[in-house]
């Protein structure tokens, strides 16, 4: 393992900044933490012209974050971390923007700055380790919307996120515990975790639902149910250790839970689908069950059906509803 960075972090860089970027980027501003919020076109446009509107359960806030489009706009500091919370689709376009931009002091972003893969899925860290030297797993529990240019609905309450942090592929660091620090700080959870890997391939379970919602508009136990399941499977039998439905439910608990009064509207895929974006992250999501399926021999029906749906459903601009789950299940039969 290389030699952890003992520097204090000071500013943050957040690489794709929609949904959870902005929820964790204004949130750490308004605490009064350096950020640089990274995105691009009307939401970029947004961001730099009026600032970021964060709303949570408790409040609506304007806040100045400053954003830029690119990092050809941002002179990195060897005190900078990056955060990449892009969909995992558009994980190697940023790696490889970032990985030669100059470190002042000498260096460059790949070989002195830490990254924070803050993402869905367990497919970007093995992307960044190959650019990076020093990459970090984040679980992120953050229940957010972002359908409106410079506008971030953050619906967790009573906390915004739970973010589990820890170096990749295993262990802990003085900068994986700063960065915890500072998000507990600023009133996010973020326990360090030693196995984060255990944690975001539970997530991933969780996470074969949101094909449902993008495609059907609504949820389907049965599905959710056989996907997970053949997940389980998978996992068991790739040798894949992760954490338990007991445990991820105790993780969790009631710590962060979408607020009723928040209309947060649908998963992060269903959010992709209704931005008309044309693509979603479902090869990285139900995709990895199918990929693992075959390369150990199990067989991965229903994740599959998902997979061809959603990818269907966004290359078509076919909205959520467009198919049902008993379209779905039929299908299976």
């Amino acid at each position: 393992m290389n030699s952890p960075r003992e520097e204090r972090v000071v500013r943050y860089v957040i690489i794709g900044a929609g949904a959870v970027g902005c929820a964790i980027g204004g949130t750490l501003h308004a605490a009064g933490h350096d950020v640089v919020l990274v995105a691009r076109g009307a939401h970029g446009a947004a961001l730099r012209e009026r600032g970021l509107t964060l709303i949570t359960p408790r409040e609506r806030r304007l806040l100045p974050v400053p954003a830029v489009g690119g990092p050809d706009e941002v002179d990195l500091r060897a005190d900078d971390v990056l955060v990449l919370t892009v969909k995992t689709q558009d994980t190697v376009a940023a790696l490889d923007a970032w990985r030669d931009r100059p470190v002042a002091g000498g260096g460059t972003a790949g070989s002195r700055l830490p990254l924070l893969c803050a993402q869905n899925g367990v497919t970007s860290e093995h992307m960044a380790l190959r650019r990076f030297r020093d990459v970090y797993g984040v679980c992120v529990l953050l229940p957010s919307t972002f359908l409106t240019p410079g506008e971030v609905i953050a619906a967790g309450t009573p906390y915004t996120a739970l973010l589990a942090i820890g170096r990749f592929p295993n262990g802990s660091d003085p900068t994986a515990e700063r960065v915890a620090a500072d998000l507990e700080g600023a009133g996010l959870l973020a326990p360090v975790m030693t196995e984060v890997m255990r944690w975001k391939y539970a997530k991933l379970r969780h996470n074969l639902a949101d094909a449902i919602d993008a495609v059907c508009g609504k949820p389907s136990d049965e599905l959710r149910r056989r996907a997970m399941t053949e997940a389980s499977t998978v996992l068991a039998a790739a040798g894949i250790d992760n954490a338990t439905d007991a445990e991820f439910r105790d993780l969790r608990a009631d710590r962060v839970r979408p607020s009723p009064d928040l209309d947060r509207g649908g998963s992060s895929t269903w959010q992709s689908i209704v931005r008309g974006t044309g693509t979603t992250e479902v090869d990285y999501l139900n995709g990895e069950v199918v990929r693992l399926g075959r390369l150990h021999g199990v067989p991965t029906p229903v994740n599959e059906v998902l997979l061809d749906a959603a990818r269907e459903s966004a290359r078509l601009g076919r909205a959520p509803g467009g198919v049902t789950a008993e379209d779905l299940l039929a299908l299976l039969e």
